[in-house]
């Protein structure tokens, strides 16, 4: 883990690659993406998908300042020269009539194919399409999505009686997620999937989102990496000018403090993450 001093002066990586942000969410931490993107610079950036929440400002609109700060925040990178590449998921799915549009310097694919900077090929998508409740019966995907909001209100209640006990943070989303996902064996399916579908493009890993459970692990060859959210796990993939792959988790976001003095990361380097902290 680097100094704080490292951390004030900021970090430049080649590309870094975030998703489900959910913007327009309550449960959104967009004032710990804004000092993580304050910080962290890098000559691209791929947005993989639910970056705005249009299924749920579509039930009641919620857009605060910190909203409005985290784009400008992007605007202004791709303006210094940032290539932004958004990839849209099921719940900003209204930007999948764009690909290949320009909007502000941003560039709207619906996949892309990113070689890194050491030679090696992935496939980057959000991952939806390969969630047989959201392809296939969008009602309970959006039933799902409510009964997820109500185990986040949970959540911060919780959160806030484990910190008056002195207790370390614990999600009780991510563990209800969890378990329900262990029980169908949703997490492994949908990674071999997707792991698949590196396959069939011929390249050496996928990079994906929309499963908020962010890894970065070798399924038979192929490298899968997921980059969490930013709803909970406050989570980004970053490659290094080597090629490396690395995952970052912003600590202070997941231990649900507020916002006072610098914030510090967590690396996680590729197959070296633990087992409990993967599944967080």
């Amino acid at each position: 883990m680097s100094d704080l001093s490292e951390m004030r002066e900021g970090r430049q990586f080649r590309t870094i690659f975030l998703s489900d942000i959910h913007l327009g969410s309550k449960a959104a931490k967009a004032d710990f993406l804004l000092d993580f993107l304050r910080v962290h610079d890098a000559d691209t950036i791929y947005l993989v998908g639910d970056i705005v929440d249009g299924w749920r400002l579509k039930r009641s609109w919620h857009w605060p300042q910190n909203c409005n700060d985290v784009v400008q925040k992007l605007l202004r990178k791709g303006r210094k020269g940032t290539r932004i590449v958004y990839i849209p998921g099921n719940h900003d799915a209204f930007m999948r009539e764009y690909p290949g549009i320009h909007f502000g310097g941003i560039e709207v694919e619906k996949n892309i194919i990113h070689q890194a900077a050491d030679g090696k090929r992935y496939l980057v998508l959000h991952g939806d399409e390969f969630d047989v409740v959201v392809r296939n019966a969008k009602f309970i995907a959006h039933l799902g999505d409510w009964a997820y909001d109500m185990a986040i209100a949970l959540n911060v209640m919780i959160a806030k009686v484990r910190r008056k006990l002195g207790l370390p943070y614990w999600s009780f989303s991510a563990w209800a997620k969890l378990q329900v996902k262990r029980a169908v064996n949703f997490i492994g399916e949908f990674q071999n999937v997707v792991a698949d579908e590196a396959r069939r493009h011929q390249v050496d890993g996928v990079i994906c989102g929309h499963i908020h459970h962010a890894v970065i692990e070798d399924i038979d060859g192929i490298s899968y990496i997921n980059t969490g959210d930013w709803v909970e796990s406050c989570t980004a993939i970053v490659e290094h000018f080597d090629g490396r792959m690395e995952l970052i988790r912003w600590q202070s976001a997941a231990e649900n403090k507020p916002l006072a003095g610098p914030l510090v990361p967590i690396r996680l380097l590729g197959h070296d993450v633990p087992k409990e902290i993967q599944a967080a």
